[in-house]
């Protein structure tokens, strides 16, 4: 009912806090990183209070959206929060990938289906909501597409300016859906983190808001929900295993976070999932700090890679993530792009999902991971799709020619062409080029 569900969702956030110095902040003006140190800020709640009233029997009177979770969320009003029907995704069972990767229970998460195309839909939803709530005008960010999509979506729903630095060889694509949404695009001769140094010249020099990735509080709010979701869908119990491709890792830093206030509440126990980032073999800052045993991962040089997403050379949140890994008892694995290609075509033939570059990664290192026994086959794992394979069709080979239907030989014409397009069983991948 409508007044137990506004009766029940109002946040019970009392603070800002640095996720390194541990230095406190209120949170009611628009903030970065931590003013002592410049690290990533934390929004902390009354989870004594979130808990009375965020209870497994409450949740299901309310919608699959974000204000689902709005005692542990730092919107004040979220009836009023501009949204697209982000969030509430559906969590596949994948058989077929099971069976051939050989698990007795295989996940996935289909973010492709958030209102953008991809898992940024989370974030920048509460992000741009947030930034209104505290009197930003106008909103910026650094991108190589799928988080600009999000943000350009949602500032256009809030009624807001909006910025994006994005470098130049993008997918035409993503620039062309920020444009639609009137955006002001700015392409950068360079990777994501000189697009960084863009949109921080800007903010100083024009005030806006910057909602880069964990540089400012609230984007992480928003991705950790999707790990609230995946406790709440498995009747509040954590998976063994979240294989999640990673760039700038606010999923995994959110959804750890996550995981301790579920735990505080009462609604799951101390026991936590293996977090497994998968990055590219051409972009592996993290791979490479946690194969090395470090604290931080030193910026990675000509980062390269077919996955926009995990060309991200430097995370400000690398020690965040590092300690995520290494204390749920999780890995850190690299893909090729080739073997990113081959995930995608497993994905969409076995299971009938288009996922994204991303997501082929993470299907790919399900596959490595269980081949040489990192993961046990009843180890319950959940795969990430971060997005839809939508924005990439590039990818996939069209060039057959057509077919004369007029052709005397029509009959042996067609069978002549199914008969070159079945591949052998180890070459199901190759439509993707």
């Amino acid at each position: 009912m409508p007044s137990e569900r506004h009766a029940t969702g109002r946040s019970s956030l009392t603070h800002l806090a640095c996720s390194f110095c541990s230095a406190t902040y209120a949170p009611d003006q628009l903030t970065t990183t931590c003013p002592v140190c410049g690290k990533v800020l934390f929004a902390r709640y009354d989870l004594a209070a979130a808990a009375h009233a965020m209870t497994p029997q409450a949740l299901p009177l309310r919608p699959w959206n974000l204000s689902r979770y709005a005692e542990i969320l730092p919107l004040q009003n979220p009836e009023s929060a501009p949204t697209l029907g982000e969030g509430g995704t559906p969590l596949h069972d994948a058989p077929s990938l099971a069976r051939q990767f050989g698990f007795d229970r295989l996940l996935i998460k289909d973010e492709g289906l958030n209102s953008t195309g991809s898992f940024k839909a989370r974030g920048l939803a509460m992000a741009v909501a947030r930034a209104k709530e505290l009197g930003a005008t106008t909103v910026a960010i650094p991108s190589a597409g799928n988080a600009a999509a999000a943000m350009t979506a949602y500032a256009a729903r809030a009624g807001m300016p909006a910025v994006v630095a994005m470098p130049k060889d993008a997918p035409a694509a993503m620039r062309a859906e920020c444009l639609a949404y009137g955006a002001d695009v700015l392409l950068v001769d360079g990777l994501i983190d000189d697009c960084g140094l863009v949109i921080r010249a800007g903010a100083a020099a024009f005030g806006w808001c910057d909602l880069s990735t964990l540089r400012e509080p609230y984007r992480a709010e928003g991705k950790k929900t999707m790990g609230i979701e995946i406790a709440e869908q498995l009747g509040w119990r954590l998976p063994d295993a979240l294989i999640y491709p990673t760039g700038g890792g606010t999923g995994i830093v959110g959804m750890w976070k996550a995981f301790a206030e579920l735990e505080t509440m009462g609604l799951i126990g101390p026991a936590r999932p293996k977090m497994i980032a998968v990055q590219a073999e051409g972009c592996a800052p993290i791979v490479r700090a946690f194969a090395a045993g470090a604290t931080h991962a030193e910026r990675w040089s000509n980062a390269q890679t077919l996955a926009a997403g995990l060309r991200v050379p430097a995370a400000i949140g690398d020690y965040l993530i590092l300690a995520a890994i290494r204390e749920s008892g999780g890995t850190a694995i690299a893909v090729s792009d080739a073997e990113m290609q081959v995930g995608m075509s497993l994905a969409a033939k076995n299971e009938g999902l288009f996922v994204s570059p991303e997501s082929g990664a993470a299907v790919s290192a399900a596959r490595t991971l269980r081949s040489h026994g990192f993961l046990r086959a009843d180890d319950l794992t959940v795969i990430f799709s971060t997005g839809s394979g939508l924005m990439h069709v590039d990818l996939i080979d069209v060039s057959a020619g057509a077919i004369d239907p007029h052709a005397s030989d029509l009959v042996a014409v067609i069978g002549a062409r199914l008969s070159s397009a079945q591949k052998p069983a180890g070459a199901a991948h190759r439509p993707y080029r």
